[in-house]
């Protein structure tokens, strides 16, 4: 059978007392061997520089439990408050000492000494330093001379704690469910991300960057963050939801930063502005690439010092917000044309995550549609549905090549709330759906109208080189650079421009196939960035 081992510190109130009187009270390392229904082998005595109060509670454990063997154990501790002093000692014991878990069972006592000595004696357990399991002492609800008190042991080993492991991961995977609204997204990578974003969201206070295309989403998820940390209470602000695009001229700072009485005409009365409005909360800055310089410069003080200038004013104030920040521009060659700051794109940079258009995650159109259909129910207090073969036919036009999705969730919304309305008797036919599709094909075919007309092929070659072309050949190459301008990588687009033909190649290299379309004029997708032409970030 094995020994029972108790490794603890020595209780410099709890356990100390001298007199015939010690007896009547409740000591936690006495307590542990006045029981008759527990027998403690060996105490290992922890202590700083109490000496003689050891010898006393020797004699004491000698008295009630003479079978007990006591182990004083010195640790060189300066400073008992101290976590490093503490756990250095403590791990110093357990590299030297001789355990023998075959033998011997170690319990490790966290009643006495110092807070800082508890957590410390926890997290060896933990750590397995010690391997043992934690011991726990209380005194008799009653208080009787010479009473033992009850004891508990917990094992950390998690494990064992099923249910405790099983409702955490409930708890994430509500919480991911939360952030999509419930949506059964299939798109691998964007789960992925989403499981990330949960994690940075209940954990960091540090910006975020929401990234993508116009209508990919990125003010939602603003919104749905904010609303996890509240429920987390990890934030007890307000939301403050600010599109930068709306902040122009000499009102931006002030609608951001406030102004005092006079601050400039028209400015009869003093403004809080909006970060000190999102104190303790989250200030979520949408298309921030649009804000002025003077505004950026103002912002990087207020989220690096959480204090700032009000216009017009000599003293600062003080707002401690989480940024979360939206934008559809590429900031980094917004930083090198001067137009982004480049310390605070690197301030606001730490959790950047770029949320794919519609397009690039077409597995989730469905998922999407159901989700938008049962929201338009719900607001309108009907029911609507898809007629089997109508949704089928949908489904396949949406999914394909042929759909752009330019405004990406914005368009999809649009679409089914149309489809919605005009369903006679709760119906969405083929009929309806025929109508809808021609009305997206319109949509995007005068959306390409206005993109054809911004002639990038010029741009890129130069007007010489671009007027000794065939007017066929400018054509062509507008509408493939355009096309690439739409796309995250070279493969994207190929698969977009060749999707017809590149079913009967047995190697469908559709990257490789365009880039030596390019080579031809001397292009590629780096001329493209370095001429400033706006591109998605590759995947």
């Amino acid at each position: 059978m094995k020994k029972t081992v108790v490794l603890g510190f020595l209780g410099t109130q709890l356990d100390s007392g001298g007199g015939p009187n010690r007896w009547e009270r409740w000591r936690p390392t006495i307590a542990l061997v006045q029981r008759e229904d527990l027998l403690v082998d060996r105490f290992e005595l922890f202590h700083v520089h109490h000496e003689k109060m050891v010898e006393s509670i020797r004699a004491d454990i000698k008295t009630v439990s003479p079978e007990t063997e006591v182990i004083e154990r010195k640790l060189h501790i300066r400073d008992a408050w101290d976590f490093g002093d503490v756990y250095g000692a403590l791990f110093d014991f357990a590299k030297s000492y001789d355990f023998k878990p075959d033998e011997e069972t170690y319990w490790i006592h966290i009643t006495t000494g110092t807070h800082v000595a508890q957590i410390c004696l926890f997290l060896m357990v933990e750590a397995r330093y010690f391997p043992g399991v934690l011991l726990q002492t209380s005194p008799p609800k009653k208080q009787k001379g010479g009473a033992a008190g009850e004891y508990a042991l917990i094992d950390l080993d998690l494990k064992r704690y099923n249910q405790l492991a099983q409702r955490f991961n409930r708890e994430q995977e509500d919480a991911i469910a939360f952030l999509k609204s419930g949506i059964e997204t299939r798109n691998t990578g964007f789960n992925k991300l989403i499981e990330e974003i949960e994690q940075v969201a209940v954990r960091s206070k540090a910006p975020m960057l929401l990234m993508g295309p116009t209508g990919a989403g990125k003010s939602f998820l603003a919104k749905r963050l904010f609303a996890l940390k509240k429920a987390r209470h990890t934030i007890s602000g307000a939301m403050v939801d600010v599109n930068c695009a709306t902040l122009r001229g000499d009102t931006a700072a002030s609608t951001l930063f406030g102004h005092v009485r006079g601050a400039f005409t028209g400015a009869a009365n003093a403004r809080p502005g909006l970060l000190r409005t999102a104190h303790l909360g989250v200030l979520f800055l949408d298309e921030i690439g649009e804000l002025g310089l003077d505004e950026q410069a103002m912002l990087l003080k207020a989220i690096e010092e959480k204090r700032f200038f009000p216009v017009g004013a000599d003293e600062e104030v003080e707002s401690d917000f989480q940024l979360i920040a939206g934008t559809n521009r590429d900031l980094r060659e917004a930083v090198l044309e001067g137009k982004f700051r480049e310390d605070l794109f690197a301030r606001i940079n730490m959790w950047t995550y770029v949320l794919p258009g519609l397009a690039q995650r077409v597995e989730d159109i469905e998922p999407n549609l159901d989700y938008l259909l049962a929201q338009f129910c719900q607001d309108a207090g009907e029911v609507v549905r898809f007629n089997l073969e109508a949704k089928r036919q949908y489904i396949n036009f949406a999914t394909a090549s042929e759909a752009p999705w330019n405004g990406n969730f914005r368009d999809l919304s649009a679409s089914v709330n149309r489809l919605a309305t005009l369903a006679t008797g709760g119906r969405i036919t083929i009929e309806l759906v025929a109508a809808e599709i021609a009305r997206l094909r319109n949509l995007w075919r005068g959306e390409k109208v206005v993109e054809f007309r911004q002639n990038i092929a010029r741009q890129l070659l130069g007007e010489t080189a671009f007027n000794e072309l065939d007017l066929f050949d400018q054509l062509q190459l507008n509408c493939v650079l355009n096309e690439i301008r739409k796309h995250r990588s070279m493969a994207d687009a190929g698969r977009h421009l060749f999707a017809a033909s590149r079913i009967e190649k047995g190697s469908r290299n559709d990257g490789d196939r365009l880039r030596k379309y390019l080579a031809k004029y001397g292009l590629s997708r780096v001329a493209l960035r370095t001429q400033g032409i706006q591109l998605p970030h590759a995947a």
